[in-house]
């Protein structure tokens, strides 16, 4: 019989409110505590010693593993208690102690999508945005209102600043210090981060080339090279960048420099020279 459709299974030494909402196929291991306005969807584990609190709600085939606590009460000083809420969608893994916090003011969320692997003493604060099939090694730790694209892969026991936005299949080695915003497609490493170059590797196995043809690496290079192998500033780059027509990849590089660039943001990483 296929998993969701069975009842949920709960252990006896689990403490689950009776309010919380468990899809079939959901198990929920030794001395787990699963909150009243938690919704967890079909075929999730929740592991043991496992923690979910808080407006809390969970799409299919989520792992929780043990010690991991999802949906608490921001770290911030700001928060007074208001209804805010994390949203994870389907097949994400949360290894040990990994913790995922609510957002901070009212009807504000802590989002996640689908497909991500966080690894042991993960940390995800209030009013991150991650997208889809992200890897974090161990013990990266993202403070509030990051922003972190699909396919982004974060070496391990390194930190990430407020604010920063991370780029889709970026590429960011361990214990890096990541300060500012990294663009998609990157690989960035240093303490203070810095770009190295294209995450060619990434980009190869990503299947861009049968999306966008063959030609899409070579508008990427273009572009890239003219923000972080020429001698103009970012804004100089930007501006000379407007007088031709990207498309695919290179448009999304692009449009991540745009906005990077906007007053009050922490703006792009940039390169290492030589």
């Amino acid at each position: 019989m296929p998993t969701d459709l069975l009842e949920p299974k709960i252990h006896p030494t689990a403490v689950v409110d009776p309010e919380a909402s468990l899809a079939p196929g959901v198990m929920v291991g030794p001395y787990a505590v699963v909150g009243a306005r938690v919704t967890v969807g079909p075929n999730c584990w929740i592991g043991p010693h496992a923690v979910l609190e808080g407006r809390l709600t969970m799409g299919r085939d989520n792992r929780v593993f043990p010690g991991a606590c999802l949906g608490l009460a921001p770290q911030d000083l700001k928060y007074q208690g208001c209804d805010t809420e994390v949203r994870i969608g389907d097949s994400n893994t949360f290894r040990e102690y990994v913790t995922v916090n609510r957002a901070t003011e009212q009807g504000q969320t802590t989002r996640m999508g689908d497909g991500n692997l966080l690894m042991a003493y993960c940390h995800i604060a209030h009013n991150c945005i991650l997208g889809n099939r992200i890897v974090m090694s161990n013990a990266v730790q993202v403070a509030g209102h990051v922003s972190i694209h699909d396919s982004a892969v974060i070496g391990g026991a390194l930190g990430i600043h407020q604010f920063v936005q991370i780029g889709s299949l970026a590429m960011v080695g361990g214990m890096s210090r990541v300060d500012r915003d990294i663009p998609p497609y990157c690989m960035v490493e240093g303490h203070p981060a810095r770009v190295r170059g294209l995450n060619k590797v990434g980009l190869q196995r990503s299947g861009l080339a049968t999306i966008h043809g063959p030609t899409y690496l070579q508008d990427l290079q273009d572009i890239w090279k003219l923000f972080y192998r020429s001698e103009m500033t970012m804004a100089q780059a930007l501006e000379q960048c407007r007088n031709r027509s990207w498309h695919g990849p290179a448009a999304t590089f692009l449009h991540f420099i745009e906005h990077s660039l906007v007053a009050g943001r922490r703006g792009p990483l940039p390169a290492t020279r030589g």
